[in-house]
């Protein structure tokens, strides 16, 4: 079954996905990231200026396919096109088709009452399938 993880009250909810981004993926662990197209865009950007350190090789659904395929870290809005990955990192507002696939689904809540509101419902949804639901308070401790 999968694990699914709600991470909440960060200041800059983009930030933090790039963190746990660069966390899992030096733990070899390949990552699909679903949003609407906007926020996949700025994600995207971001993954090449966040770090002067740091680069994490990965690929956006326009890439061509035979990138996607070898990119250890995907991001693209319909999540049925993620394959052949480990963990799910949601940043959009709706529950992500085809989670049960992962063996692990990340939710990112915003800290707008939008975001809020819409993290509600995912969760209800996800306790009503009977998933047992682990919460991270990041207000409390920051990713390195």
């Amino acid at each position: 079954m999968t694990r699914i993880e709600f991470h909440f009250n960060t200041a800059d909810r983009l930030q933090y996905t790039c963190r746990l981004l660069r966390k899992a993926h030096s733990q070899s662990l390949r990552l699909g990231v679903v949003g609407s197209e906007a926020t996949l865009r700025q994600l995207d950007n971001l993954l090449w200026t966040f770090s002067e350190l740091d680069f994490l090789p990965h690929s956006h659904a326009q890439d061509a396919q035979g990138i996607q395929d070898v990119s250890p870290i995907r991001l693209h809005a319909d999540p049925m096109q993620l394959t052949d990955l480990d963990i799910l990192v949601n940043l959009g507002d709706e529950v992500p088709q085809g989670f049960e696939k992962f063996e692990r689904l990340i939710e990112m809540v915003a800290t707008d009452d939008h975001g809020r509101m819409t993290a509600r419902e995912r969760w209800r949804h996800y306790t009503k399938q009977g998933y047992d639901l682990a919460q991270h308070d990041l207000s409390k401790g920051a990713l390195s």
